[in-house]
């Protein structure tokens, strides 16, 4: 996962779009009294939209503080924590709306998926008979396809069509658990035959139907009772308040929070080019320089780039060489708003309107 995804916690919404036709899907009876999870809720807009208009309880688990404060707006029962630190009694649902975080967890052990990890921990909690609703990326169906295999019945797959879906290769799954003597009456060769089938949808999820507004098909969702969700790790706001005022964090600060270098006085002697080139590549000529109209800001920073070969040998066959090497781009923005990019020995202009139109 690439760092900003880190920073916002694996969180991939599901588009609005998406999560109403998902909705016609699932078939609510009148007098149905049931218990509906998400266990990656975010703000809980897409698990709103999946249950509207559904005469249930709704219970989510989020991580994030802020998305969790949103999601008490619109849903009855939310826990702010990490899901593997919630505990419920098994079979205690009737949906299980699942789109959980897309990445590898980070351990001192075998890392596998998240998908995974997710789905192996909160199936248990959806009763049989239940509806899961899965939300994951069409290459990483296969990762989950053991727990669906045997544990699922009537699944269908469809990959969704939503620009922001397809960025990310989203496709929902349902399906519906098996009690235990469907478990128990499943063969070794149907088990295979489900988890080759799922193996190879993940890998040809570009031609899986697209998720049509008019559903081709429906999932009855049975009632349930009232669930209960216990949370048993670390108070995480708690924590993060008390944290600053440790003896720890402050040793540790003095590594993590760094002040910045700065270089500041006349040299004694004048400097020359390459001593010009260790100072710009490391930061230290950043700052405001010039006047009147050639008044700017320079900022210098390492980037990477990318170097393309081709090399075509005597019998005709082009081979392409990639290598890649850090360089230097220099930033400047000019007061009269004009700004230029130079990096590799190309010069990038971008003219800005002024401050004052």
């Amino acid at each position: 996962m690439r760092g900003i995804a880190r920073q916002k916690l694996g969180y991939y919404p599901l588009p609005q779009r998406e999560a109403e036709n998902i909705r016609r899907f699932l078939f609510f009876g009148e007098n149905v009294d049931a218990s509906l999870l998400d266990p990656c809720a975010g703000t809980g807009a897409a698990f709103a939209a999946v249950t509207s208009q559904a005469k249930a309880r709704r219970y989510a688990v989020e991580l994030d503080a802020f998305r969790a404060e949103a999601a008490r707006a619109i849903v009855d029962n939310v826990v702010q924590g990490n899901c593997f630190d919630v505990h419920c009694a098994v079979e205690s649902f009737s949906l299980l709306f699942l789109n959980p975080p897309y990445d590898f967890e980070v351990g001192e052990g075998r890392n596998i998926r998240m998908e995974q990890l997710f789905l192996d921990h909160t199936y248990r909690w959806l009763k049989p008979g239940g509806v899961l609703i899965l939300v994951v990326p069409g290459d990483r169906l296969a990762t989950c396809a053991d727990v669906l295999a045997v544990h699922f019945r009537d699944k269908a797959v469809y990959r969704l069509s939503d620009p922001e879906s397809i960025r990310y290769k989203q496709v929902v799954l349902f399906g519906v658990r098996r009690t235990r003597r469907e478990r128990d009456q499943l063969k070794d060769g149907d088990v295979q035959r489900a988890k080759g089938k799922l193996l190879a949808l993940g890998r040809e999820y570009v031609d899986l139907t697209p998720l049509p507004a008019e559903p081709d098909r429906q999932f009855e969702v049975p009632p349930s009772e009232a669930a209960q969700l216990i949370y048993r790790g670390i108070p995480l706001d708690t924590v993060e308040d008390l944290l600053p005022g440790s003896a720890a964090y402050r040793q540790a600060g003095r590594i993590l929070f760094a002040p910045e270098a700065r270089a500041t006085g006349r040299p004694l002697t004048p400097l020359h080019g390459g001593h010009i080139g260790l100072l710009t590549t490391a930061g230290l000529l950043n700052g405001i320089f010039g006047d009147g109209p050639s008044l700017h800001v320079a900022r210098w920073e390492s980037v990477k780039v990318t170097d393309r070969f081709e090399e075509t040998d005597e019998d005709g066959i082009t081979t392409i060489r990639e290598r890649e090497r850090f360089t230097q781009a220099l930033t400047l923005v000019y007061a009269d708003g004009t700004t230029a990019i130079l990096e590799d020995g190309s010069k990038k202009h971008e003219e800005c309107a002024p401050p004052h139109g």
